[in-house]
């Protein structure tokens, strides 16, 4: 998965599957905390850019037609 927006889509399937029976709890939990490290990874970059008055380019936050940049804003 490249970006934020493909994990979102990735999740709202598990959640799907668990809800219909196809997947266990305990896989569906796991998938769950990954993407909450990978989430975490990523505020973790964006603060540091912050705290630097950086702006970052981030590729798992950003939007393909935002070409990698993230605003401060």
């Amino acid at each position: 998965m490249k970006n934020v927006e493909e994990l979102r889509n990735e999740l709202a399937d598990v959640f799907e599957k668990l809800k219909a029976g196809e997947m266990k709890h305990k896989d569906a939990a796991e998938l769950a905390n990954l993407a909450g490290k990978m989430i975490s990874s990523a505020k973790v970059q964006v603060e540091y850019y912050a705290l630097r008055k950086e702006t970052p380019s981030i590729g798992f936050l950003a939007h393909d037609a935002d070409n990698g940049k993230v605003s401060n804003a």
